[in-house]
């Protein structure tokens, strides 16, 4: 920023002092208005409607209606029918009638689906979500920090001739010494020496380059090959899998370090298990380079992938994703990030990692896998399947009872006690069957 210049909150000041003076009240900061933002996308979800609303909107008043018809019409029009007798059919046929059954065991089913969930780590924010898993067909996800590890190491140091691999790690770690991202504590963990924060008198972070830095008097130059490029600095390009960093003093080119990020011992098996669950399309977005995409996608069976992403690309690219979904398909994302947000609050399903994640992210997410093992999303999904089918046999189990026994109490067949228990015995057995989803 240059004098004058408008600072948005959120903003992080790397290099120098700063005097920023406060225009807006916080109502109206950026921040605000992006939390705004993720509750406003979050609020375009179509609502999961339960199948007993409906049904018990008509229900209700339908056998209200019948029970008073079947009190009044017999008297007055069968020969020899008396009140009495009709009344206290219409008692039994009203007591058989009352949805406790379902009203009880439906919400039951679903929070014992929410307990079965949380038990194996996976917290589910409400059970239209749970429900919503059932429909999932497309898995969108973020690569760093879900499918690996997000915690990148130096596998391969690379000097000029006449540079020591140390001097190279040092020149790097001071270069890196303010620098957030991942891969600079990768570098700093690496030299495992207090950086000597003197020896820097100038620092300047070039967004989606790298890092442009005095360090002992000397122009070092850390950062992709855009920045070795930017600077007209003749370098040896890197072919091998993985994030490289290019090193240049004073123009020169000084070696480079090559950093992966570990891939997750479960993300393969985790991919094999959503593809067994009956999602149809598995996706991952990342940021890093083509190259190093394809072979992690690769790696782990996934063939569709997208890379060299900055945020704003990938919320476009999910977008896209979300206009090709069928009319009852689900779309779920999976990410761990601050930059992940949008898109987690866009999705019909948002999966964030609890252990990794930021605190935005888990916000905005619906499920949250606390241990940050992707294998815990197909076990998400049968879990749901456990639960809708436990949720519709308590369904017809209710239905059908009660179907017999009011038509049995109409004909006088059944007495109160049938009617008791076609009432509450119905409600306390769907209510233990609605509890073994505890125990998958």
């Amino acid at each position: 920023v240059n004098p004058g210049d408008s600072v948005l909150s959120g903003f992080i000041n790397r290099n120098g002092v700063l005097k920023v003076a406060v225009e807006k009240p916080f109502a109206e900061s950026t921040v605000k208005k992006i939390l705004d933002l993720v509750e406003n996308a979050s609020g375009r979800k179509a609502p999961t409607e339960q199948f007993i609303t409906k049904f018990a909107r008509y229900y209700t008043p339908v056998v209200v209606v019948a029970a008073l018809l079947l009190a009044v019409l017999p008297p007055l029009v069968l020969p020899g029918a008396t009140f009495d007798e009709w009344v206290y059919r219409a008692a039994i046929f009203l007591v058989i009638s009352c949805p406790c059954a379902l009203v009880v065991s439906i919400p039951v089913g679903f929070f014992g689906g929410i307990g079965a969930s949380s038990r194996k780590g996976i917290l589910v924010k409400g059970s239209n979500y749970l429900e919503a898993l059932n429909d999932l067909k497309y898995v969108v996800m973020d690569k760093t920090g879900t499918l690996t590890k997000g915690k990148f190491e130096i596998t391969a140091i690379e000097p000029k001739l006449g540079v020591s691999p140390e001097d190279l790690i040092e020149v790097a770690a001071h270069a890196e010494a303010h620098s957030s991202h991942p891969i600079a504590d990768s570098i700093k963990e690496r030299y495992g020496q207090a950086i000597q924060e003197e020896r820097i008198t100038a620092y300047n972070e070039i967004s989606g380059h790298g890092i442009q830095a005095t360090i002992d008097g000397k122009e070092v130059l850390a950062g992709n090959a855009r920045l070795m490029e930017k600077f007209a600095v003749n370098f040896e390009e890197v072919s091998e899998i993985g994030t490289i960093v290019y090193l240049a003093v004073e123009g020169e080119y000084a070696g480079s370090l090559l950093i992966a990020d570990a891939i997750k011992e479960d993300a393969a098996a985790a991919i094999a298990t959503m593809k067994e669950q009956g999602v149809e399309h598995i996706i991952m977005l990342t940021g890093d380079a083509q190259s190093v995409g394809d072979a992690v996608a690769k790696k782990l069976g996934i063939s569709e992938v997208y890379s060299e992403l900055l945020p704003q690309d990938k919320v476009e690219k999910f977008e896209e994703i979300l206009a090709r979904k069928g009319k009852k398909e689900k779309v779920a994302f999976v990410g761990d990030g601050i930059n992940d947000t949008p898109v987690l609050a866009r999705s019909d399903i948002g999966f964030a990692m609890g252990g990794l994640g930021s605190d935005a992210a888990i916000e905005a997410a619906d499920v949250v896998i606390m241990d940050d093992k992707p294998s815990k999303i197909g076990t998400a999904m049968q879990v749901a399947k456990d639960t809708r089918r436990i949720v519709w046999q308590n369904i017809f189990f209710a239905l059908g009872v009660k179907g017999l026994f009011l038509i049995l109490g109409a004909f006088g067949v059944a007495s109160m006690w049938e009617a008791v228990f076609a009432d509450v015995g119905v409600t306390v057995i769907a209510v233990i069957n609605a509890m073994r989803i505890l125990n998958k």
